[in-house]
């Protein structure tokens, strides 16, 4: 098989196994000229290059998202407490000092 491996067109169906598969596609890549390796490597690392951009990208917009919610949640919680806070009388001085709110955020609520 390996000898007559270069004048089949396709891949036999009892070969049709993944490690049959690689064999052949390492075969078309050796009877490839100089000039067609080059372009399918370069093909190739262009294809890979997207692919870590893309990864890059979306592990960065995953951070940024999962940041982005914490301070919300944290600014929500102050808000939950000041407004716990002015609901018990407390001075707005001291509410602004413990929740890191301004004092017309405070006001608002």
């Amino acid at each position: 098989m390996l000898k007559n491996m270069s004048q089949l067109d396709k891949i036999p169906a009892y070969l049709r196994k993944p490690i049959f598969e690689k064999l052949f596609s390492i075969a078309e890549y050796i009877s490839l000229t100089k000039e067609e390796k080059t372009m399918y490597d370069s093909s190739l690392k262009y294809k890979w290059d997207n692919k870590n951009v893309m990864n890059y990208a979306v592990s960065t917009a995953e951070t940024w998202g999962e940041a982005k919610g914490m301070e919300k949640g944290e600014y929500k919680k102050a808000l939950d407490i000041a407004r716990e806070m002015k609901k018990d009388g407390l001075p707005l001085a001291q509410i602004s000092k413990f929740t890191k709110l301004s004092a017309e955020e405070i006001e608002k609520l």
